[in-house]
This record gives structure tokens, sequence and C-alpha cells, in this order.
């Protein structure tokens, strides 16, 4: 019998045991409040919590009408819950993280299409990456990395500005931010330049990082879930070739991106390798001079015990990880700030005041900021504050219940059945969607005004009750870049980024809206296009050259 027709009998025989399961078995949430009906047997309310455009409508229903905590249906009508319980979220991810995990799906998906990096690893492994890791995004290592930053968005200033020499003009940002944050992860991560900025030059690997998750949600269903089943079978061969087998083009599509960051990844190891054996003379002609992450990363190895030290697989899966991960994450909240200061100018030039004077050097003229300078500016923090406050680009987390257990509530909620609940049994097997944007404009803790965007809320004491809720964020009471074991380990990395970006290019130039309607969308990392029909990512602002000084 063909492997084909014998993976489509299993998926059959699994798609009705799922059924039958749901319908025969009571969840432990039949209490918790939440949609009565699913809006498909099959897909749950998975439809519209995750569509493109109604899930913005979805997510504020679901706040409003049942608070902090409540039920939704996922695949084949099970029930999961949906929450951004300040209590519930540091159990989630602080204080049983081992018990709330990511889903089999999601480490599924990076280890297939990406390696053993540490969005694919669990337990013991993924404590040894993040251990090797961590110190690679202190400080120190930001402070040496400044100047490289400088030198891609100068050259970001000068693209732009070319463009726009006769006038204004009406550019694609997004597109610009999306070429910057890869030249930066690039030269301050790898070492390695993806793109020159000044001229358009296709590259591969560039081409793979961009188009991972646009294809990755156009996967489906059928091909997500048998990933998990798919890993469990065989060797790695035989994997590949049932995905090579599956009849379904954004499937063969991710083996390409799949082939091409591994290519890559492994040429730029390699290629770091050799420059670290040539001695500090042969680091200084490469880019990055060894101050990158990479080469700080692989000297840390060489001189780590065998316990500690990563296998080749996991450094080579490191590349491709940090870049998927720093990206489209960054260069879209960098698309959001230009676009919120293009619906408000007079933002936009209370920033570009702040930034002159800071970069002024006596003389009249813009000298570049260091490290310190530069994370210091107030209305520059604050702005940038507020973007990764109300608008996170990352809406939404899973996870999946290692085993049962109990999750605790920061105030009683009332059930179906109209008695108080305290606190929420769990069983193993089960999921829960975590509403990052909920968390981050909880009416409860940060007023009625918490769903309006207004920098200056970060330049006095916050609300007592933002302080007393203890979000277990990594940043400014925020779950942006969320908190515990699996907290985004470069978010520092990103709000650097954002600031350099923003102070060298604010005093350059002015960014206005341009005649077409902007929409932004729901996906695995939120991102705008040209009004509602178009799949295509991009973000047209009118940009004009201003006199500098």
């Amino acid at each position: 019998m063909p492997l084909q027709q014998i993976l489509t009998y299993a998926f059959v025989i699994y798609i009705g045991w799922r059924l039958l399961r749901a319908v025969t078995s009571k969840s432990p949430l039949a209490n918790i409040p939440g949609p009565a009906h699913p809006t498909s047997y099959i897909g749950g309310d998975m439809s519209r919590l995750f569509h493109r455009h109604e899930s913005w409508s979805f997510q504020k229903e679901l706040a409003e009408r049942y608070g902090r905590l409540c039920t939704v249906h996922g695949f084949f009508s099970a029930k999961w819950l949906y929450t951004y319980d300040p209590r519930a979220l540091h159990n989630i991810f602080v204080k049983d993280q081992d018990v709330f995990e990511e889903t089999e799906t999601f480490l599924a998906g990076f280890m297939v299409y990406v390696g053993p990096g540490l969005l694919a690893t669990l337990g013991n492994q993924h404590r040894k990456q993040r251990k090797m890791l961590n110190p690679l995004f202190s400080a120190k290592n930001l402070r040496d990395m400044t100047p490289l930053f400088h030198d891609v968005i100068h050259r970001l200033e000068d693209a732009i500005a070319s463009r726009v020499a006769d006038g204004p003009r009406e550019l694609d940002v997004l597109g610009w931010m999306g070429r910057t944050a890869l030249e930066l992860i690039g030269k301050g991560g790898l070492g390695y330049s993806f793109d020159p900025l000044t001229e358009d030059l296709a590259d591969e690997f560039a081409d793979a990082i961009k188009a991972y998750f646009p294809v990755q949600g156009r996967l489906g269903t059928v091909p997500r879930l048998s990933l998990p089943i798919l890993m469990k079978i065989g060797p790695a061969s035989f994997r590949r070739r049932a995905v090579e087998l599956l009849p379904h083009d954004a499937s063969q599509r991710m083996k390409q991106i799949s082939d091409a960051l591994h290519s890559r990844s492994l040429q730029i190891v390699n290629e770091r390798k050799v420059a670290l054996e040539g001695g500090d003379e042969a680091l200084k002609q490469q880019v990055g001079e060894g101050k990158d992450i990479m080469s700080v990363l692989l000297r840390a190895n060489m001189a780590a015990s065998e316990a500690d030290r990563l296998s080749d697989e996991e450094v080579v899966a490191q590349v491709s990880t940090l870049v998927l991960a720093a990206m489209d994450t960054t260069s879209n909240a960098l698309a959001r700030t230009l676009h919120l200061l293009s619906l408000n100018p007079e933002i936009q030039q209370k920033l570009r005041e702040e930034i002159t004077q800071a970069r002024d050097d006596g003389t009249g003229k813009l000298r570049d900021l260091d490290y310190d300078e530069v994370t210091e500016l107030p209305y520059l923090d604050a702005v940038c504050r507020e973007v990764l406050r109300l608008y996170p680009p990352v809406r939404l987390l899973m996870r999946s219940v290692l085993k049962d257990s109990v999750l605790p509530l920061s105030a009683p909620i009332r059930g179906v059945d109209g008695s108080l609940i305290e606190s929420v049994p769990v069983r193993k097997g089960m999921r829960i969607v975590v509403d990052i944007g909920g968390s981050n404009c909880d009416k409860a803790l940060w007023g009625e005004d918490a769903e309006e965007w207004k920098p200056e809320r970060w330049l006095k004491p916050l609300p007592r009750a933002v302080e007393d809720a203890r979000i277990p964020g990594v940043y400014s009471h925020l779950m942006t870049f969320i908190g515990g074991s699996r907290s985004c380990i470069g978010f520092k990395f990103s709000q650097l980024e954002m600031k350099v970006v923003l102070a060298m290019l604010i005093p350059a130039f002015k960014f206005e809206l341009s005649d077409k309607t902007i929409t932004w969308n729901v996906a695995g990392v939120v991102y705008p296009s040209v009004g509602k029909n178009s799949p295509k990512p991009e973000m047209p602002l009118k940009v004009t050259r201003l006199a500098l000084p």
C-alpha cells in the first residue's frame, strides 16, 4: 500500500477517534463560561480566533463578555481555556512552567523545519541552550554591538534618502524595516551581511526567512496535526520522504524553506569557526569583527565543559532560530510605530525634538548616540513601551498541560451554574490560549484608557493596580515578551534595535499616511497590508526628507 494512502487512512481514523472522544467525555471545564456552541465541530472556534480579520473582534468579544478567563472550542470541539488572568499567567509561565509547556504542534514544527534550536526543545536540553545563550544578550555585548547597528542604519538612511531626494514619495516602510531587521541580526547576531540596503539584491536565505511564517500559516489543520505524529515514526529520512509525499503546496514550500535555512545556517557557522581558528587578526577582517552573537557563542561553546557544550546540530539550529525570532517581530513593531507616528504627527514631532536635542554634537550637527544615551531617552522609551503594550507583535500563545493540575485565579469568577470559582482544574492534554493583548490592555489594571495609545502614561508612575498585579512578563509589567524560562531571550536586542532605528530615522524624515488604507492582520506575527483583501505584507507611507543640521 502506498505511503500516502497509509497516512491518509491513519489521519481519518485519528479524526474519528477525536470526534468520538469529544462527544463522549465530560470536560472539567464544563462550568467555565464561554461560547455555547463551536463554530465548527472539527475546527472549533479556531477559524474565528486566528482569522486574520475576525480575530480582533472575537478577542474583544471574549474579553467584554467573559472577562479574564473563559473557554473556547479547540480542534474537534474540545474545551480549551482562554485567559489573561495575572495569577493564572504567573502559574503558567513561572511557578508551574514545567506543567504548562509549548504544544506538540509548535515544537514539532520548529524541530522539523528549523532543527533543535531554542524554540524546538524542552527540559534539560532547553535549559542548557538558554544557559549558553543568555550571556550573549548582556548589556556589555549590546554596547559592543551598537556601532554595528549605526553602520547598518546609516546605510538605511542613505537608501531612503536617495529615493526621496526629488521630493516626498510613497515607500513600503514594512519592506525597509524587514530588510533592516535582517541585516541587523545578520551583522550583530551572526557576523554576516545579508543585504547591503543600498541596492536590491535577491538572497535565498532572506527570502526563506521572510516566507517562513506566512507559508506556515497556510499549512492548514491536516499538515499541522500530522507533524507531531511524523516526529514519532521512523528515522529522519522516512519523515522527510513522508513530507515530500504530502499533496499540499504549502508543505512543499516549507520543505524548500527548511532546506534553504539549514544550508545557509551551516555555511555561516562554518565560516565563523574558520575565522575563530584564524585568531584576532582574522576576526577583525570579518563582518562584526568577532563581536557578533554567533562568534561569542562559538567561543563560549568551545570553552564550555562537555556537559554544557551544545552539539553542532544545536549550534546550526540557533542561526535560523535567532533570525526567525528577531526579524518579523521587531520589523513589524517598528512598522507599527511609524504608522502610529503618522497617525499622530504631534507625537512624531515631540519625539523628533527630543532625539535631535540629544544628538546635537554642540556644533549643530547630529552625532550617533551610544548604548546608554539611546536607551535613556525618556520620550523615545515611552513611545516604544506604549507600542509594545498596546500592539504586541504576537497576540496569542498556546500552552499544553503536561499533567493534571489546578490553576488559581486572581479573583473568583461566576460559573455557568452560578457558583463562585476561585481555581480551575486542568487535565493532562488540555490546551490553554494566553491572550497577551488582553493582559496588556486589562482595564482593571491600566484604567479606562487602556485601549488608547498614550506614550505619556509611561512618563508618570503607573497605576498601583499594575504594580500589584505582578504580571509575570520580563518587560515593563507586560506580557509582550512573556516570562519564565521561555521568555524572549533577545528582548533587549529588540528594544535596542527599535530605539536606534527611530533615533536615526525620525530626525531625517517625516512619515505621513498615504492615500492607501492600512489594515493590520492577525497571524503568528501581526502584519500590515493594503486593505483587507491583499495577502501581501506591506505598509506604504509618504516619506519626506527633512533638512538636517
